[in-house]
Parts: C-alpha cells; sequence; structure tokens
C-alpha cells in the first residue's frame, strides 16, 4: 500500500494535538502548520540512527522553535526513537521523557535545549562549524568522514531575536554551507500578526549577511519542501535559508489565528480538524497499522543508509590508522592535560590563564578558543596554533550559543571569553549550558573593580554571585598563578560547564603555598593558613585573597590568630562533608568574607558569624588602588575593623 507523504505529515499533526489536548497545555500551532516540513526533513535528509541516537556520524536536527516539542517526540515516535506512546500520553508530567521543551540528554533524539528562542540556531551554527573543522583536520579527496549536514527548524520568533542576527552574521561570515535552517513562516505570534512589531524583509536581511535564501511559496507540498532542501545542498560556499510559507494551526478552527500559538485545541476542536484533515480516525493517539509500517520502512532504510557509512568508516580505519587513532582520541578526550609549570613572577589571572592554555594546547588537541573581539586582553588566544581560534567578533549572544553546539556536536572542547561584566550579554546561553550539561568554558576576565580607570560600566559587581547562583555552573575565581593552574586542570579532567574568573590585574604568585594549592584546590575551600583555635577566620577569593593574607599578617603580629581559607569555586566548597565545613568555618568563630563583589549570599554559604567587606554599589573610574580604596578593601582598613569586632 503507497501511503502518500501528506497522510504521513497529517500522523504527525494528529498526534501532536493528542498530546497537547491529553495534557491540557502545550502548543498545537506549529505542530498544525509545520509537521510537513520535519517531516520532509526526516523522510528525505536527515541522517539518522533510531536504534543509536547517539550515533556520531548522524546528521542533527534542532527545533529551535521549541514550544512546537509535541511535533518533535510525535516525529521521532514514528520514525522508531525509544519514544512510547504512554510518554506522549505522560507530555509535560513530572518524570515523563515528554517535557514541554525539548531537553537534551532526556530525550532519545533531541539534539539540543531548546525553548528560550534563538537559542536553538545558534547552537546550531556551532554544529555546523563543529564539522567543518573536524573535515578539514580527517577529510580525505578519495573519503570523507565529515559530510554531515545540519539543519534547524525556526519561527518568527526566532528570527525577531537578536541572537538570530548574530548567529546568523556569524555563519555567513564562517562560510557554513553544510548549514540549512528551514523558516516557518506563517506571519503570527502569541500577540497577533507579526506586522505590528516585525515587518522586515527577512529574505534580503539574510542575502545581505551571507546567506543563500530559497523561497516555498506553498508551504504544506511537501514535494516542493524537499526540492528546496535539496537545491540548499547543492549551492556551495554559504549557509542556506529556506523560507517555507505556512499557516499557524493548519486546519483547525482556529487557522491563522494567534489563538492556536499556545492554546490546546478543546476535544470538540480536535474533532474538526481530524475532518478537514481526513483523517478518519476519531480514537485519540490511534496510528494506524500501514502508516506506521510505513514509517518503519523510512527508519530501516535510514538504519541500512547507517551501516554503509560504518563500512566506510571501517575502510578509513583499516586505510587511515593514525587519522583514526588521532580522531579516537579527539572523540574521547583521552589527552594527557596536565599541565605542571612553576612560577615565581607576579601576573594577572588572565596572563596565567593565557601561559597554562597555550602549554596545555600542545598536548590537547582539541581545544578550540574563542573571543568576543577581545583575545588581545582576555588572553585566550592559542598562539602557536591559529587555526584552533574562532574570531566571534563582538556577539556574544552567538559565542554563547555557538559554544553550546560546539560541545554538543562532540569531540572539540570550546572556550570562549569576554570581560566579566559582558557575560549578562551570553548569560541565556550559560544557563543552557548548565542545564544540559555541556563543557564550554566560559572565560571572563576583568573580573572585578581592578578594572579601575574603565569604570562602573566595566567594573562587575552583581555578576560573580549572580554566576553562582546557576544550578550545576562552577565558578572558579582563582588567586594566583598556581590556583589558575589548578582550575585549568579541574575543568579539563571533568566535562562540566564552568566560569573562570580572571585579573586584569598582578597579583602575587604565592610560591611558597604551591603544593598547597595544587593538593586542596579540588575542595573549592581550604586553609592557606591555619591555626587550631583561631579567633577570626578570613574568607576570599580571587585577588581578595592576599588582602586576607595582609590582614592575617596584621593580626598575627598583635597575637590574634588568624586562619585564611582561600574560595575559589563555591560550587565545589559545598560538595564537601558537614565535618570539613565545620573545620574551615568553626561555629562561633568570627568570620570575614572579603570579596571585591555583592556580599548577598555569603551569609547562606557560611551560616554564623559573618562579617563582609565588599562592594555595595556599581563602581568608579579611577586607578585600581584608589577604586579598592573607596571600597575600603585594603588591609589597613579591613584589619582595624576586624580588631573592632573581636
Amino acid at each position: 500500500m503507497n501511503i502518500p507523504d501528506n497522510k504521513l505529515a497529517d500522523a504527525i499533526r494528529i498526534l501532536s494535538i493528542d498530546t497537547v489536548t491529553n495534557a491540557k497545555s502545550g502548543h498545537p500551532g506549529m505542530p498544525l502548520g509545520a509537521s510537513q516540513i520535519i517531516f520532509a526533513i526526516f523522510k528525505y535528509h536527515l541522517r539518522f540512527d533510531p536504534k543509536d541516537p547517539k550515533w556520531f556520524f548522524r546528521e542533527r536536527f534542532v527545533l529551535s522553535s521549541g514550544h512546537a516539542s509535541a511535533m518533535l517526540y510525535s516525529t521521532l515516535y514514528l520514525f522508531g526513537y525509544d519514544i512510547k506512546i504512554e510518554d506522549l500520553k505522560s507530555f509535560r508530567k513530572i518524570g515523563s521523557i515528554t517535557p514541554g521543551h525539548p531537553e537534551y540528554s532526556h530525550t532519545p533524539g533531541v539534539e539540543a535545549t531548546t525553548g528560550p528562542l534563538g537559542q536553538g540556531v545558534a547552537m546550531s551554527v556551532g554544529m555546523a562549524w563543529s564539522s567543518r573543522y573536524l573535515s578539514n583536520l580527517f577529510n580525505k579527496k578519495d573519503m570523507e568522514l565529515f559530510d554531515d549536514y545540519v539543519y534547524a527548524l525556526c519561527g518568527d520568533g526566532d528570527m525577531m531575536e537578536g541572537i538570530t542576527y548574530e548567529s546568523a552574521s556569524l555563519a555567513g561570515n564562517l562560510n557554513l554551507d553544510n548549514l540549512i535552517w528551514i523558516y516557518d513562516s506563517n506571519n503570527i505570534t502569541i500577540e497577533g500578526k507579526t506586522d505590528m512589531a516585525f515587518r522586515e524583509n527577512v529574505k534580503d536581511r539574510f542575502i545581505s549577511q551571507g546567506w543563500n535564501v530559497l523561497v516555498v511559496e506553498n508551504g504544506f507540498d511537501i514535494s516542493e519542501i524537499n526540492k528546496a532542501i535539496s537545491l540548499a545542498k547543492e549551492k556551495k560556499g554559504k549557509p542556506n535559508l529556506i523560507i517555507v510559507k505556512t499557516k499557524i494551526g493548519y486546519k483547525s478552527p482556529k487557522e491563522g489565528s494567534n489563538k492556536v500559538h499556545g492554546e490546546p485545541l478543546s476535544d470538540e476542536e480536535v474533532d474538526i480538524t481530524r475532518k478537514n484533515l481526513g483523517w478518519e480516525y476519531s480514537e485519540r493517539f490511534f496510528i494506524p497499522e500501514e502508516i506506521k509500517n510505513e514509517f518503519k520502512k523510512i527508519y530501516e532504510y535510514k538504519i541500512t543508509q547507517r551501516k554503509e557509512i560504518d563500512k566506510k568508516i571501517e575502510k578509513y580505519k583499516s586505510e587511515y590508522p593514525e587519522d583514526w587513532e588521532r580522531f579516537s582520541k579527539y572523540l574521547n578526550g583521552e589527552f594527557d592535560f596536565k599541565a605542571d609549570l612553576d612560577e615565581s613572577k607576579p601576573y594577572a589571572t588572565r596572563e596565567s590563564s593565557h601561559i597554562i592554555l597555550n602549554r596545555i594546547s600542545e598536548r590537547v588537541e582539541n581545544i578550540v578558543s574563542g573571543s568576543a573581539d577581545l583575545a588581545p586582553s582576555t588572553k585566550t588566544d592559542i598562539k602557536n596554533y591559529p587555526e584552533r581560534n574562532i574570531h566571534f567578533g563582538i556577539r556574544e549572544h552567538a559565542m554563547g550559543g555557538f559554544v553550546n553546539g560546539v560541545s554538543l556536536y562532540g569531540a572539540l572542547r570550546p572556550v570562549c571569553s569576554t570581560f566579566l561584566v559582558f557575560s549578562d550579554y551570553l548569560r541565556p546561553a550559560i544557563r543552557l549550558s548548565a542545564l544540559m550539561g555541556t563543557n564550554p568554558v566560559f572565560v571572563f576576565t576583568h573580573d572585578s573593580i581592578g578594572v579601575g580607570e574603565d569604570g562602573p560600566t566595566h567594573q562587575p559587581v552583581e555578576h560573580l554571585m549572580s554566576l553562582r547562583l546557576i544550578p550545576n555552573l562552577y565558578v572558579i575565581r582563582p588567586c594566583d598563578f598556581y590556583e589558575t593552574l589548578s582550575a585549568w586542570n579541574f575543568i579539563l579532567k571533568n566535562n562540566i560547564p564552568s566560569a573562570l574568573l580572571l585579573t586584569r590585574q598582578k597579583v602575587n604568585t604565592l610560591t611558597a603555598y604551591k603544593d598547597l594549592i595544587t593538593d586542596n584546590f579540588k575542595k573549592g575551600a581550604y586553609n592557606i593558613v591555619k591555626y587550631d583555635k583561631p579567633d577570626v577566620v578570613l574568607i576570599s577569593s580571587g585577588s581578595e585573597v592576599h588582602i586576607a593574607l595582609s590582614v592575617c599578617e596584621k593580626l598575627n603580629k598583635e597575637g590574634i590568630k588568624a586562619n585564611v581559607v582561600s574560595v575559589p569555586c563555591v560550587e565545589l566548597a559545598l560538595k564537601n562533608s558537614k565535618d570539613y565545613l565545620l573545620e574551615i568555618f568553626p561555629p562561633g568563630v568570627k568570620k570575614a568574607v572579603i570579596e571585591a563583589a555583592v556580599g548577598i549570599g555569603w551569609s547562606d554559604i557560611i551560616k554564623d558569624n559573618v562579617h563582609f567587606f565588599g562592594v555595595d554599589s556599581f563602581g568608579y573610574s579611577g586607578t585600581e588602588k584608589d577604586v579598592y580604596d573607596k571600597f575600603a578593601l585594603n588591609a589597613d582598613f579591613i584589619y582595624k575593623k576586624i580588631k573592632e569586632i573581636l
């Protein structure tokens, strides 16, 4: 029995609206309007193995318009992924594998956590770049390991987001001709017609950004969508945008209305939609066997395709064994990365990081690094391997999404950087990194009021503690060369989302404490100076550890026993046992936190007897010393205040 493509696409529509209506929550509009697009991609173009969703040589599909998750889950179910009808019936419920928006590593076949609009297309740029980068390293004239495409399905909302502009501009500049965005253009958003807020010519915009642009006027003609994607693959040298004209809520009583964007259809409206589509089955979540079998034929063919690619890979292994062994190290992160260096000179920790990163890059081949036009300041360029440097331009939003995409693609370890005060520009991507558990290294330099003369616009105040508020993000603020070295060793050993905060100003290298730092860094908080029964505990991070050590010295001269605790990473510190935390933060003993940032949150970390010396307003323009003095962040003032509270 030959079942037409439209009928198969309707199966995705039907399951999607049943899923949303059953949950009494979700977004039926895009699934009704765009199911033929996702069907065309999966049937005619996407390379995948539903029985092995993490197969490395698959092609990636990103649903940037994550609110249409019901459509994605229905598609994955029909194409043989490990999703069951019961999972669709559990849509948006606690414990299900079908959450409200797609979540990476939660649902088989979901390539990225999407929902915040624009983030998905940004990640797809990083994925496409990764494929191109690896192809330059490992493809041979007679055999291509990397010939894959990255597809992203996006909508009007994605097109309005600033991160999309940045990412499209970056992709055009990088000539990513293996990237295909399909734009479901229905001219409707939650509030109504898009022209109330969005009237630009998207086609011309993308052409100006260096893209090929194709338009499918009848967005419900699957053959036309297929032709457009095939034509895009033939075009070389530029990324591709395919604008597909559709109708939101297609064939439902709310077709063309903003009301269908995020409101479930009623049971009666579901019945009407079935009738309008010519779907003859009224039973909810029912797909007839003949349609299931048609989908099965498609994905079994995909599995056969995978077997042919596996044969090519085996041939590559045989003919290019050294290259395959090298690629395997990229894929599995099997590099000897530990850098053991000695230094005694004072360095800004950004300079320390630069020395360490360049030494590590000699051994860890899969590190790639870039900045938002600030590499000379953030010191994140890899000197001896210029091909590993990524020039993001002044596009912090895109940079954050891009490195998440690189991490999701696999085989490469991305580093990106800007000033700490600009971390807000890529905060949504940092949050998604922490949520997905990806492994970018976000390097933020100029980490405090030590920026000095650049003034309050460039002096981060609230940023340190606000980053610590993000669950699963390891925020590391090292105090000197050896803590910076320990930080890099820790980050590279663990595939974790991390933010490395570094100084602009020079700090002394604590040579006398090298072994102590190296042995204890992984605890996240440890005594640099320790008395068994201290009178006060001085707690600090980063450059302020040196202030704490100076205060300690002054107090010790007067017979006052002061412990100094360095806290390079609060997240690691809180993983210690209760006994250890009571040891370094002994109850009943006065504690002074010294940190050049707002102090909100420290009382939750330390619990009792906490006095804070920090920054309670925006900064000032002046020399580093003058700004620190303005906030009374100097050893003389703190020493006197501590004597008063003892």
